[in-house]
């Protein structure tokens, strides 16, 4: 998959937080501490960094939603991290992003904090971030 490919889901997916230009992602996977995992329609950016693994972002096209790439992304994001010495993991999902909630709940993550107005949509409105973590 390409920076381009991937910056094209993640504008498909993405207004709050704002969708991540080409360069962007490919700035991000410059990071010796970053990985990537694709699937055909999605692909997941992780790091491990002393221990501690961050999934920075997961997109996933919304019109191959429901069929499990978002879950098996997440699956992958834990078995590399583990591969990397990570005990414990983390991410930032909007409060208001419910399906993703859902999402890493199923895979163990629980809320562990809240990031008061963190993020803005394209109108200027401020929203939470939920800081979700799980042991590894």
């Amino acid at each position: 998959m390409t920076f381009a490919e991937m910056a094209a889901i993640h504008a498909a997916c993405f207004t709050t937080p704002r969708p991540w230009s080409a360069a962007e992602i490919e700035a991000t996977l410059a990071s010796p501490y970053a990985f990537l995992l694709t699937e055909p329609s999605g692909f997941l950016i992780g790091r491990v960094v002393a221990g501690e693994a961050e999934l920075i972002t997961l997109a996933v096209d919304p019109k191959a939603r429901q069929r499990g790439t978002g879950g098996r992304l997440v699956d992958g994001f834990l078995t590399e991290a583990k591969a990397r010495d990570a005990e414990s993991a983390f991410l930032e999902v909007l409060a208001s992003n419910l399906p993703a909630q859902s999402l890493y709940a199923r895979k163990g993550f629980q809320q562990q904090g809240k990031r008061l107005r963190y993020y803005q949509t394209p109108d200027g409105v401020r929203q939470d971030a939920l800081i979700l973590t799980r042991a590894i």
